[in-house]
């Protein structure tokens, strides 16, 4: 699908509701800052522990909630989360959860919620279905890190019809031509992928990580938010220099793992630079 006919497709069934996660980020660069985004996996170490974590998160500075779906063959995700992924599959994690882990946050705080997941868990309940009960629970979309526009006409739908956005992820080596085409069919923002690979901690940020967000911003995407491999407060304050938001996800997971939910409270208060 073209750049042109996904910005089509998208304009004719646009509703008038707006974006949760934009008014978020919006709202964090009136502020003069970057926006901040937490990661954390549904459902990990349990259903409790998950929202508690994820609460803790938004007390201490996050502006956007991701809630990862657990997923048998997670090739986007390092080590630390693919463990934790693991262990929730093992004790019996059902789908249903997510949309209560959302429900949870979402009447708690002012926070842009987020499912990431691969896009088979969505197409196995029905981009309709899945699309209807994440708005239900108050979320405001999804990230689906191996769905490109090309394929995604029944998602695009979906998501307009329920107001619902869309995070499509730009790479270092997505051409001019797929960098279009990405910024088209995102609604929210741009998800810069910093590096190749898989997410962990790393020591500094990938060189690509400008180029990739610049080369986004050039085709006209509004916010960009750069993520994997962020994991200090350094690497925030040096992405938040040239993106709309900074992603931190294997920290914080490796922090609720190793601490509890008040741990990633403390993490979270350091890397935003806002604790509560």
């Amino acid at each position: 699908m073209s750049a042109e006919k996904i910005s089509g497709a998208a304009a004719s069934l646009s509703t008038a509701r707006s974006s949760k996660t934009a008014a978020r980020i919006e709202a964090a660069r009136a502020e003069g800052r970057a926006a901040f985004v937490g990661y954390l996996p549904a459902g990990y170490p349990d259903k409790e522990s998950s929202i508690a974590a994820a609460l803790e998160l938004v007390r201490n500075g996050a502006d956007v909630i991701e809630i990862g779906i657990p997923y048998s063959d997670p090739v986007m995700d390092g080590p630390v989360i693919q463990q934790a992924t693991t262990e929730v599959l093992a004790r019996g994690f059902r789908i249903d959860e997510v949309f209560e882990i959302v429900q949870a946050v979402t009447d708690a705080t002012e926070a842009a919620v987020l499912v990431m997941t691969y896009y088979n868990l969505i197409d196995r309940m029905g981009a309709e279905e899945f699309a209807r009960r994440l708005a239900e629970a108050g979320g405001a979309g999804a990230i689906t890190p191996d769905l490109i526009p090309d394929e995604a006409e029944d998602w695009i739908a979906a998501t307009e019809a329920h107001g619902l956005d869309r995070v499509f992820l730009s790479a270092p080596t997505s051409s001019p031509e797929r960098v279009a085409e990405i910024v088209q069919a995102s609604r929210g923002f741009v998800y810069a992928v910093s590096l190749m690979g898989v997410t962990g901690a790393r020591s500094e940020v990938s060189h690509a990580a400008e180029r990739v967000v610049r080369a986004a911003h050039d085709a006209g995407a509004e916010r960009v938010c750069v993520g994997l491999g962020v994991s200090t407060r350094a690497h925030v304050e040096e992405i938040g220099r040239y993106a709309d938001g900074v992603i931190v996800g294997t920290a914080l997971v490796a922090a609720l793992r190793d601490g509890g939910p008040e741990e990633v409270g403390r993490l979270a208060g350091e890397l935003s630079g806002r604790p509560a």
